[in-house]
């Protein structure tokens, strides 16, 4: 029997978000219906209800049964409304809109700064503690950066106590300034004790470890037991004054039933000493043999790993100048006009509707529309467009441009945390913080890293202790000390985190923004590409290049009544037919309707009036017969032919041509070498789509499909065994979008398109999706190299720690190298995901 089960839902935030899960429980055995929105999901079938969870679970996302006793009351089950509806035109509506979307969440989106985390296993605990607060549906916390950032949470002061109780440290600062002066500030003050610790353990490591190897006594014997009761106490204050850290975030961690990095590096060290300065206090209960002094290797060892967090924070810093070379874009101050004159203002002060001057050399302060002068901007650094672009009266201008020359009045209208370059800092933040799946699998190992190496340290020690031989205490202590310390869960920590934070951010500069790490991942294994072809592949600006009329009606008469019906609507083919019709009267059409995917209809006076494709009229029953020849021969050459009736006769064709971009061929051609197959995807008829394929190099048309029928045409490709990424701009695109494996939208596009889309484009140019696809396979590469870098490194090093090659060497590694070895593991995570901050996408 077929039940129906209601879920829950929290942590999607997105178009995309709703696709994945949905497309999670459909894949369940036994779900024959599904339907998502971002907080609920609705199932009917014979599936459990935990294998549905699990399916979520495993997604990414958390779910929770809806009992009958707490079901919430029925409602239809509709994606959320983006935009308001509006008058549409004959074909299918695309609304220009701004870059991003004013998205309502982000009055509840909180961004923390977080101390005391070293490795995968604090980011786990953080996460899972942010997540418990109440109201909080998601929560991403970046290791890099040391930040996290959390939604949906009522109460901040609720997050500091959450991450608090964990043992950490964490605060909450709104300001986007005084966050970066804070987080600068830290950086410096963490590379600063770090140096000196390190040097400070160095110092006394490398004068004890040179006497070792120079022939000096490391043995106690009645004559140097004084003395080396003296370097016991002094190495044990430099293990409290450089390594305390280690010491106290151990005990923390110890307190509240967890283990991460520092547990091992304390243990580590401490067993080295104690075991060393019980020897130097009763050398005779201990057998010459096993009267071995390791002071040089714990306090060697906590200079070494301290330099590598030294040179590690060095480098973190370096991963995030992408970022903070977009914050660096917004002057301190604008330059005002008033009553009063012309005055510079901190850029806090100015407000929307404000009047403001830029003169050249000027960075633009916040967005706005200008009002008076006309300019040329350098709009490179939000765009990836070297080439300056030129602005005049009526056009809209963004904060973090820079006037190359002109000068020009514009009014603000966008300030603070609502201009598209913070939106696209927040967006690049948010995505830095996210988690590809690669990067989940790692924090699940990373969780249970700690205490399987404890384990396997004092496995190990057993074995030697009691089958090794003499000394064995020695060789037990030098066993569990090395496997100990060569252990690095802080690389398997930074290596999906480091190489997000580069890419990303390397990406943004280059006008590509990601709004998921999981995205470039799934972009790195596409195959197919997916185009629209209005707005797309084609500038958008369509122009009426011919009017053909029929039965005696007059080329002004059609005109007129087609821009009557199109006023209002800012779709590309309805603004070129008001734009021919411009100085000509328009009328109120009545009964206006929306026909999806065919066209539009009203009433004008006593006429009626149908205007739209071929399939509409023929649907009036209205004949076409005299077209027939036009209609195939301008669809040969590329053209869209929108047909008018007027009382059941065919009056007009206007043949509407959009050109393709300029660099569409090129950019397409560079796609096909780089292996992709290239697909068509619109709602205009064959003929006409196949001739731009012909020109523009697609592999396969996929043309007369209505909107509805966009994300069924993706879903197909997907059947046959397609990884699939759609591009494309317009409403009707959105849930061909959110079906995709990968929706990449076109900045100019509307609001709805850029929600749905995991990666947006901010310059209009077909080259940005090859950009966007380099950047995804640059950075999973770099993403698997630093995994399997930190994977090859654990499993091979703690074997060695564990003295597996000692019956051929007939040596065991030295804690003191174990502790060098752990150091270099991070720091060449490090570099390796710092090189993606120099990658550039090969043009050709």
């Amino acid at each position: 029997m077929s039940n129906t089960t209601i879920l829950t839902l929290q942590g999607l935030s997105c178009g995309h978000c709703v696709a994945s899960t949905r497309k999670a429980l459909e894949a369940v055995s036994g779900a024959a219906e599904v339907e998502v929105t971002l907080d609920k999901a609705v199932v009917t079938g014979d599936a459990s209800s935990q294998s549905l969870i699990a399916a979520v679970e495993n997604a990414g996302y958390h779910a929770q049964l809806v009992t009958e006793g707490s079901s919430p009351k029925s409602e239809p089950l509709t994606l959320p409304e983006f935009s308001e509806p509006e008058h549409q035109s004959a074909a299918s509506s695309s609304v220009p809109a701004p870059l991003i979307n004013q998205d309502s969440s982000d009055a509840d989106s909180v961004q923390l700064l977080l101390n005391g985390m070293s490795c995968a296993s604090c980011v786990n605990k953080v996460q899972r503690a942010l997540q418990s607060v109440s109201g909080v549906t998601q929560a991403s916390v970046n290791l890099a950066e040391r930040s996290a950032l959390v939604k949906g949470a009522k109460d901040p002061q609720a997050l500091i106590i959450a991450v608090e109780k964990a043992g950490y440290g964490a605060e909450i600062i709104i300001d986007e300034t005084l966050r970066r002066q804070r987080q600068q500030q830290t950086a410096r003050s963490s590379m600063i004790r770090f140096s000196w610790q390190a040097a400070l353990g160095l110092a006394a490591g490398l004068p004890l470890m040179a006497w070792g190897l120079l022939g000096g006594d490391m043995m106690v014997t009645a004559s140097n037991q004084s003395g080396w009761l003296i370097v016991g106490l002094v190495t044990l204050a430099i293990m409290v004054i450089a390594g305390g850290h280690f010491y106290r975030s151990a005990w923390k961690s110890l307190l509240h039933g967890s283990a991460n990095m520092d547990t091992l590096v304390s243990l580590g060290t401490a067993a080295a000493w104690i075991f060393s300065f019980m020897v130097t206090l009763w050398p005779d209960v201990f057998p010459m043999q096993a009267r071995h002094l390791y002071y040089e290797a714990s306090v060697m060892i906590i200079g070494l790993i301290n330099l590598g967090h030294a040179l590690e924070q060095r480098g973190r810093q370096r991963s995030s100048q992408a970022l903070e070379r977009l914050l660096d874009l917004t002057p301190p101050t604008a330059r005002v006009i008033d009553e009063q004159g012309e005055s510079i203002r901190p850029l806090a002060e100015v407000t929307a509707g404000m009047l403001l001057r830029l003169t050249p050399g000027d960075r633009v302060p916040v967005d706005g529309e200008i009002q008076q002068g006309e300019a040329w901007f350098d709009e490179a650094m939000l765009t990836g467009e070297p080439l300056a672009q030129h602005r005049r009266r009526g056009e809209k201008i963004s904060a973090g441009t820079q006037v190359k020359d002109g000068s020009v009045q514009f009014i603000a209208q966008a300030v603070g945390g609502q201009t598209t370059l913070s939106r696209i800092i927040k967006l690049v933040r948010e995505a830095q913080g996210s988690k590809p799946e690669i990067g989940k699998l790692a924090d699940r190992i990373s969780s249970v890293f700690v205490p399987i190496v404890v384990c396997i340290a004092l496995f190990s020690g057993a074995i030697w202790y009691f089958f090794g031989p003499q000394p064995q205490l020695m060789y037990s202590l030098v066993i569990v000390t090395t496997v100990l310390i060569i252990a690095c869960p802080c690389a398997l920590g930074l290596a999906t985190p480091m190489s997000i934070t580069a890419g990303v951010g390397r990406a943004a500069e280059f006008g590509v923004l990601v709004k998921d790490a999981d995205a470039l991942q799934k972009a790195s294994t596409l195959t197919t590409l997916v185009f629209d072809k209005t707005g797309t592949l084609t500038e958008g600006k369509p122009q009426v290049a011919e009017i053909h009329l029929f039965n005696q009606f007059s080329e002004r008469q059609a005109l007129s009544w087609a821009a009557s019906l199109e006023q209002g609507s800012h779709h590309p083919l309805a603004q070129a037919i008001v734009e021919k019709a411009q100085g000509m009267d328009k009328v109120l059409v009545e009964n206006f309707r929306t026909l999806g995917g065919l066209g539009v209809s009203g009433q004008l006076a006593e006429q009626s009036l149908l205007l739209g494709n071929q399939a509409l009229l023929e649907q009036q029953h209205i004949d076409c017969s005299d077209a027939e020849r036009l209609l195939t021969s301008q669809a040969t050459a590329g053209m869209t032919p929108v047909l008018l009736a007027v009382d059941g006769k065919l009056a007009a064709l206007f043949a509407v041509r959009d050109m393709l971009r300029a660099d569409s061929v090129q950019a397409l051609q560079r796609l096909h070498q780089q292996g992709y197959k290239l697909v068509m995807l619109t709602g205009d008829n064959a003929l006409t789509a196949r001739a731009i394929a012909q020109l523009a190099g697609i592999d396969e048309v996929i043309a007369g499909v209505r909107p509805e029928g966009k994300a069924e045409a993706i879903k197909a490709l997907q059947v046959r065994g397609e990884q699939v990424a759609m591009i494309g701009d317009g409403i009707n695109d959105a849930p061909a979008l959110a079906q995709a494996d990968v929706g990449i939208a076109m900045g100019g596009g509307s609001d709805v398109a850029i929600e749905t889309a995991a990666i947006t484009l901010m310059r209009p140019s077909l080259h940005g999706v090859a950009d966007a696809l380099a950047l995804a396979k640059g950075t999973l590469r770099n993403m698997k190299q630093n995994l399997m870098g930190a994977f090859v490194y654990n499993v091979i090093g703690i074997p060695i720690a564990a003295g597996v090659l000692f019956p051929f060497t007939g040596t065991l590694l030295s804690p003191i190298v174990a502790g060098a070895a752990m150091a270099l593991s991070s720091i060449t995570v490090v570099a390796n995901a710092n090189r993606l901050l120099h990658f550039t996408p090969k043009p050709q």
